[in-house]
């Protein structure tokens, strides 16, 4: 370690302190088996405290929430530990200082041959995302299931659109909320490591203008993709229950397919009903 800090920093490490901070404010010293000091008026854990458990000196993690110092990924699991982060925290966290997060110039079109796939999935619902969840390529099963992005503005084409500013989400998904800040916090993480990106800062902006997300957003809340089963509850065909498969695009880095495969029988005659407009 450095003995002197770098300049206040840029905001993807001002993200990070920010987030590391909320998390020591919301534990207490019997959390982390320390003995409870009457009249206490620090809102959590202590800095000098954090610092001592994870094995680092105190300027140091200052600096750290302060968002003026690089660190190692051995340093951020450290204090990982110390702050009791479950595995999508460690994980954001760890992101600041790793290689692999989403190309920046991630192409806007899509292949053929993924194409191809997307329309062969039919009438399963498939997708094609880009690094910002916006929609490049789908199907008419995707189109009958939610609704037909062709229909939207361009700028609307967009999962996270759909999830928070798009009205029929709410009944369509039977588990809104649960789903609904699984997918802000796997934004939230994303987002973080692209500061300057103009189109995540675009679609920042137009989900904190709703009211639930912008509360959501504001607890620094992060997640990691889990495949699941999501349930419906569709106008048309009633309940569905549908495998969320999600795989990266080896040949179009930054891309991800996205496929909705039914988990029973009911289900599969739902989606047929679905494509054939019954």
């Amino acid at each position: 370690m450095s003995a002197v800090p770098t300049p206040p920093a840029g905001s993807s490490r001002r993200e990070l302190g920010a987030f590391l901070r909320s998390r020591r404010e919301r534990l207490t010293p019997g959390n982390v088996g320390l003995p409870h000091a009457p009249g206490r008026r620090t809102p959590g854990l202590r800095r000098a405290e954090v610092a001592e458990l994870a094995g680092i000196s105190v300027s140091w993690y200052t600096w750290l929430e302060q968002g003026r110092v690089r660190t190692s990924e051995q340093v951020l699991r450290a204090v990982s530990r110390v702050l009791r982060l479950d595995a999508a925290e460690t994980a954001h966290v760890l992101s600041f200082v790793q290689d692999g997060g989403p190309p920046a110039d991630a192409p806007t079109w899509v292949s053929p041959n993924l194409l191809s796939l997307v329309q062969a999935m039919t009438p399963h619902p498939a997708v094609v995302l880009d690094p910002h969840w916006d929609l490049l390529a789908w199907n008419a099963g995707y189109a009958a299931l939610l609704t037909d992005p062709a229909r939207l503005h361009p700028k609307q084409r967009n999962l996270l659109w759909l999830v928070f500013r798009w009205p029929p989400a709410r009944t369509l998904l039977a588990d809104w909320e649960h789903e609904a800040r699984a997918l802000l916090g796997q934004f939230r993480s994303r987002a973080a490591r692209r500061p300057d990106d103009p189109r995540f800062a675009e679609l920042t902006d137009e989900l904190l203008s709703d009211g639930d997300a912008a509360r959501w957003y504001e607890r620094r809340e992060t997640a990691g993709f889990q495949p699941s089963v999501r349930r419906f509850r569709h106008p048309a065909v009633g309940e569905l229950r549908l495998r969320y498969v999600k795989l990266a695009a080896v040949d179009e880095p930054g891309h991800h397919f996205l496929a909705y495969l039914p988990d029973d029988g009911d289900s599969e005659d739902a989606l047929d009903r679905l494509r054939s407009g019954q």
